[in-house]
């Protein structure tokens, strides 16, 4: 008797911290669990769309342009700078640490951006 409800109170500890998302030392966590955040912004018609994005912490941001003319991305303390980048062209950078990240573009300093890491 005490055998049986000894697994049943594992089966129930087991079944609530999967709920949670946890693993324990009966599993493991699943790949999309453990797969890092992306995101992305979009840079055209001389706008960061969307202007202010809330990412948790790890999460990878991937600007693009794609306005016809060349913009870069420039945070406020100069700690995030990318290239200039033409049509297409791609810049990324993972924020690993919580806070608020204002950003510009330094060829149009009217173009801002926010991104808000938790």
């Amino acid at each position: 008797m005490k055998t049986h409800l000894r697994l049943g109170i594992a089966a129930i500890l087991l079944v609530i911290a999967m709920a949670a998302g946890r693993t324990t030392s009966f599993g493991s966590a699943s790949a999309e669990e453990n797969k890092p955040a992306e995101t992305a912004v979009k840079i055209d018609n001389f706008t960061f769309t969307p202007n202010v994005l809330t990412v948790p912490v790890g999460t990878t941001v991937h600007w693009t342009n794609k306005d016809d003319i060349p913009h870069n991305v420039v945070s406020e303390d100069k700690s995030i700078k990318s290239k200039v980048m033409d049509t297409d062209e791609q810049f990324s950078y993972t924020f690993t640490k919580p806070g608020t990240y204002a950003y510009f573009c330094s060829i149009h300093p009217k173009m801002t951006g926010k991104i808000v890491v938790q």
